[in-house]
């Protein structure tokens, strides 16, 4: 492993890594042992990455045990030693070389207890010697020459409390002295001499301390009720708190220290104290420290990798995932994972703990924190207390302010002005629309972090100023990546670019590439036509407009790439689509080392059809029916819990079930719009095909909540967005593979259980009132009725023996069997106490729409 790589580790896997490093070294102990005492010694995750990168840099410091290096290492070295290694190396004083068991350190060099002394002129008796103590004035004085005081330092100070409150208990004065520095009686005696310059010190004057015990004196002497004594304000906010950190000769509280150490975050530009600094030495805010990528785990719940909440003894757990107890929400009432709000001390989901909403007193757009659904009540107006709602200076709205300064959204504002403006100082036009939408976006937090990532900055910049022209040929000559394809939905999104098929442009382009890259010109010459003439040509006329799926874009590339992988086989044997013969053929379909084998005969048969090839024969897989099904039982369970779960989320409830009972599959569920779901006369139906389908109460309720609720993780989280279910991008829907995904952590198998529910359905349904109602191609519901074996043969001379009446045709389909209408409804007493099954409508039904 390189040294590159081990300081890559040193920052994912830092006890690991110096485990590894120091068994390199120690035959003695065994890996447990020694993970064991570096476990001891590296102490938090800050302190064992510099001890890991220590020893990556120079892994020679555990055999000779010479400084400079970090103090953890020295302790580790002692640590090894303590516990029986005998290959590691003691550490040893930078100056004589003696073998240490305890360290003196000086900046990063180890010293003996000798070496370590420092020496200078005594004033006194004028030798250079080594420092023994300081007199009362700071001057250095060896042992020979000692600054005796016989007097009593507790008469002394006595003296002194007596002059301000006569009275005083000498007890509890001599208690207090003995407390504030328990065992360096040097160290009391300077503490008198200071009291005794300056005795104002107790009266008030406590921040001009040149001790700090001076202070812990103070407040000991004011806990013991002693008369006259002032404990000091900070000098700077005026508070009586502890103040102990020293700052421009005077002791300040750690508020006022951390504010003199204001810098503005490299990454999101808010002006706080560096919690560390970045590989340039750029200040890094908490806020970034926390969220950079190397500090983030693994979640032991999701599996995602975020920020660590809680541990357990399993592991870490996000926040996202973080337990919860299950109780009634004050303001919208409904029994979900609550925490309880700091103000009202009610519990409140999380949805509410998000939402922003109009408040019924003030009338602002605020963050809800008390009231209900339908008049919510902002914080200030919740609680207005001038402590914790102070006006911020910009807008002078009252916000909940954890640093001086403008409130979030007035910096956001700052912010966008200084991205997007041009050399003027004015917003072009053409991206007013963006400023505007960023800047009245709902949570102004997501939107300052979005701005401080990667390069979101830099191309706002760019395109504000002009530099970089507003199109999307411009956007596509940047390093493709999330980031990039996250600013393009922005600035689609708000009105800036206009749309386009982002799936389509990524699969022309995935095309051109393949096809430049093949190795002969009549290669090139086949795959243009093929993906240009059939592949893209078919999709464009497939997606009547619409924006093609995650998974059709996966298909054309497969087609594609075992189109290349054939022509390549060839071009190695000397052959090409023309003189190819079936033997060829079929020896390239039996070796081992075959990839795409099925997705090739497409390629194959559409040279057949183009006559390029003659003679050879690939035969299509037919589908013979589900090769996996999900047990009945288990899948009317899984139903049962996501209809009464209240812990899971309702828009995950929401989509199991409809894979689950109306075999939706994840691209279609996702790709669902808010438009599908249609409440009238008392009822909400859902529109999967030309068919409405009527949802019973449960999941109408699920369907009505995520119309209302709705929203995504995106910078633009509540854009006028159509999806029921909002992607991570502004304006589109969640991705099918992260639908998928989402069900899978909920115990589903997609596959399986949609062959389950397709299967049941086509046993109970015609084929045509199953491609109508569920939104499938015909030629599908027909091969699935005939895997199910289902008959419908004696429905179709039953409808052409009724009698016909006089009215019209409408009239005569709108006649319903009740028969039928129980076989459309299947397993309802699967549910049992839950719920009945989702009505599907009968083919009679049907008929009435068309």
């Amino acid at each position: 492993m390189t040294t590159a790589d081990q300081l890559d580790r040193a920052v994912t896997d830092p006890i690991g890594l110096i485990t590894d490093l120091v068994a390199d070294v120690e035959n003695d102990l065994d890996s447990s042992t020694i993970r064991t005492v570096v476990t001891a010694v590296a102490g938090g995750r800050a302190k064992s990455r510099q001890l890991a990168k220590a020893l990556a840099i120079r892994p020679a410091v555990l055999t000779d045990g010479r400084s400079p290096a970090p103090r953890a290492v020295g302790d580790l070295l002692i640590e090894l030693r303590k516990a029986g290694a005998s290959a590691i190396a003691p550490p040893v004083c930078a100056e004589c070389g003696k073998k240490l068991r305890t360290l003196q350190r000086r900046v990063q060099d180890w010293y003996c207890g000798v070496c370590v002394q420092e020496t200078a002129e005594c004033t006194v008796c004028g030798n250079i010697r080594r420092v023994s103590f300081r007199d009362r004035k700071g001057l250095p004085r060896c042992k020979m020459c000692p600054d005796h005081d016989d007097r009593d330092p507790v008469t002394v100070v006595h003296e002194l409390i007596s002059a301000i409150a006569s009275g005083t208990d000498r007890d509890a004065v001599a208690e207090a002295l003995r407390r504030t520095a328990p065992h360096r009686p040097h160290y009391r005696q300077r503490v008198v001499w200071a009291l005794e310059d300056n005795p104002r010190l107790l009266t008030g004057d406590g921040y001009l301390a040149p001790h700090r015990a001076i202070l812990k004196f103070i407040d000991l002497l004011h806990e013991a009720g002693v008369a006259g004594i002032v404990r000091p304000a900070c000098p700077r906010c005026h508070r009586v708190v502890r103040i102990d950190k020293p700052l421009d000769g005077q002791r300040v509280c750690r508020n006022c220290i951390a504010k003199s150490r204001f810098e503005e975050c490299v990454r999101c530009g808010a002006r706080r104290e560096p919690a560390t600094r970045d590989a340039e030495r750029r200040p890094l805010c908490p806020s970034c420290l926390i969220r950079d990528p190397a500090n983030l785990e693994t979640c032991i719940v999701c599996g995602e990798s975020r920020m660590v909440n809680s541990r357990t003894a399993d592991g870490p757990i996000c926040p996202n995932c973080r337990p919860l107890p299950v109780l009634l929400c004050s303001i919208c009432g409904r029994t979900a994972p609550c925490m309880l709000s700091k103000l009202t001390g009610l519990p409140r989901c999380g949805g509410c703990d998000r939402r922003q909403g109009h408040c019924t007193v003030c009338g602002r757009m605020r963050g809800i924190h008390s009231g209900t659904a339908d008049a919510p009540v902002c914080g200030p107006c919740t609680t207005p207390d001038a402590e914790l709602w102070r006006p911020c200076p910009t807008c002078g709205q009252a916000e909940r302010l954890h640093a001086p300064g403008p409130c979030p959204r007035c910096t956001l504002k700052q912010r966008l002005h200084e991205i997007l403006g041009d050399s003027t100082g004015s917003i072009p036009s053409r991206l007013q629309p963006l400023h505007d939408a960023l800047a009245s976006t709902e949570r102004a937090g997501t939107a300052m972090r979005w701005l401080s990532k990667g390069i979101v900055s830099t191309v706002l910049s760019d395109l504000g100023s002009g530099r970089r022209p507003l199109t999307h040929e411009a956007l596509d000559e940047l390093p493709e990546g999330k980031v990039v394809e996250h600013i393009r939905s922005v600035l689609v999104a708000t009105g800036v670019l206009p749309k386009r098929d982002e799936q389509m442009v990524r699969l022309e382009r995935h095309v051109k590439d393949l096809v430049t890259s093949h190795a002969t010109t009549e290669g090139r010459k086949i795959l243009h036509r093929y993906a240009t003439w059939h592949l893209l040509r078919r999709l464009r006329r497939r997606s009547r407009g619409k924006d093609i799926t995650h998974y059709q874009l996966s298909t054309a590339r497969q087609h594609l790439r075992a189109a290349v992988y054939l022509l390549n086989w060839l071009e190695e044997q000397n052959l090409t689509l023309a003189t190819c013969r079936q033997a060829d053929l079929e020896h390239w379909m039996t070796s081992d080392n075959v990839l795409l084998r099925t997705e090739a005969g497409h390629f194959v048969r559409w040279s057949l059809a183009q006559k390029i090839t003659r003679d050879l024969s690939f035969p299509a897989v037919r589908w013979n029916g589900p090769t996996q099904a999900m047990d009945d039982d288990a899948r009317w369970n899984t139903a049962r819990r996501l209809l009464h779960d209240d812990t899971l989320k309702p828009e995950d409830r929401l989509a199991g079930l409809l894979l689950l009972l109306y075999a939706q599959w994840p691209a279609a569920i996702s790709r669902l719009t808010v438009d599908h779901i249609e409440e009238a006369d008392g009822a909400v139906r859902i529109h999967l095909g030309a068919v409405q389908v009527e949802l019973p109460a449960p999941v109408a309720e699920l369907a009505l909540q995520q119309v209302a609720l709705r929203r995504s993780h995106a910078v633009l989280a509540r854009t006028d967005s159509p999806w029921l279910f909002p992607g991570g991008q502004p304006g589109r829907p969640i991705s099918a593979w992260a639908m998928g995904e989402r069900l899978r952590k909920l115990g589903i198998r997609l596959a399986e259980a949609r062959s389950t529910a397709l299967f049941q359905l086509a046993t109970e349904l015609p084929a045509a009132v199953l491609a109508r109602t569920l939104g499938i191609d015909i030629t599908v519901a027909v091969k699935w009725q005939r895997a199910a074996a289902g008959d419908w043969a004696a429905y179709a001379a039953e409808i052409s023996r009724r009698a016909p009446t006089p009215v019209g045709r409408d009239q005569t389909n709108a006649v319903v069997d009740d028969q039928h209408r129980k076989r459309c409804i299947p397993g309802d007493h699967r549910l049992e106490e839950s719920v009945d099954l989702p009505a599907i409508p009968t083919p009679n039904e049907s008929a009435t729409h068309d």
